[in-house]
């Protein structure tokens, strides 16, 4: 059978920390994943990620595999199993997930090798994009998911102010066990959709708002709409398009909410018919010494 080099699958280098092969592992899953990617044979790419992720994501199981690496053995190379004296019981996963003849050999199979007693199975990772205000807000929000354990449609309780990157666990919904042993866990890593009003920078909320030439020119209270609902916003006269205001605490919940950044964006109306023609022509008679371009 041919050895895996699993550090060469990641990316990584043999002396790679935990973290450095957990980031690896997560951006290479979101690249090869077959419901996102159109990368060729991404479904295999997928596996071989998964995989290798399984060997090293356990210090215990990753120092036994590195014994094995350190008897000169690079990938693609013949491999004859596992040493005489190997012990294979290396916590591998139970679970569905097809793992190589090479992985089996080292660490025992899906269907009850390796160590005896219950296992729990493998944690399943995906990753789904909320809603702005849900995320905000928090409440429910239905995903379909094609996986190991088929498609099925997951309701999950998203909670209020979650960011990008940051993970829901779902106990019991990922690979299943072996021997008896407990199911593993879903870990869903969230994104956020685009909205068409507002944008994520930090902590802060983005937001372009259209206002009138005269609003600006001789200042308004205008309504703004924020995340947690409109508000009330004094522009004040002698404004210029562009201009930032801020709203604080307005903006993403968390300990130190941030704030709603509003842009002033100056919107002029077209002349329809004479009376409004007139009116510019007089404001071009009226305003003749200024010229926005000097």
């Amino acid at each position: 059978m041919e050895f895996k080099d699993y550090y060469d699958t990641l990316g990584v280098k043999p002396g790679a920390t935990a973290a450095e092969i957990k980031s690896a592992y997560r951006r290479l899953a979101r690249k090869y994943h077959p419901d996102v990617s159109k990368e060729s044979a991404a479904e295999e790419k997928f596996k071989a990620v998964n995989e290798a992720y399984e060997a090293l994501k356990e210090p215990s199981r990753r120092q036994a595999y590195d014994q094995v690496r350190a008897g000169g053995y690079r990938g693609g190379d013949e491999f004859r199993g596992a040493p005489p004296n190997w012990q294979r019981d290396q916590g591998a996963a139970g679970g569905n997930e097809d793992f190589s003849d090479f992985f089996e050999s080292l660490f025992g199979n899906r269907g009850g090798g390796g160590r005896a007693g219950p296992r729990k199975g493998r944690d399943l990772h995906a990753q789904v994009s909320v809603d702005l205000a849900t995320a905000y807000a928090g409440g429910r929000q239905r995903f379909s998911l094609r996986d190991g354990n088929g498609e099925r449609t997951l309701e999950v309780k998203i909670p209020a102010g979650i960011t990008p990157g940051q993970q829901i666990r779902l106990a019991g919904q990922g690979y299943a066990g072996a021997g008896g042993g407990r199911a593993g866990d879903l870990i869903l890593e969230v994104g956020l959709r685009e909205d068409p009003r507002f944008r994520m920078e930090g902590r802060d909320v983005l937001l372009d708002l259209p206002v009138t030439p005269w609003e600006v020119a001789l200042g308004a209270t205008v309504t703004v709409p924020t995340l947690a609902g409109n508000v009330e916003l004094r522009v004040p006269a002698g404004s210029d398009g562009g201009r930032k205001m801020r709203l604080r605490g307005r903006g993403w919940p968390g300990k130190t909410p941030g704030d709603q950044i509003v842009t002033l964006e100056v919107r002029v109306p077209k002349p329809t018919n004479d009376e409004q023609r007139a009116i510019y022509e007089q404001m071009s008679r009226t305003f003749a010494d200024f010229d926005p371009r000097a």
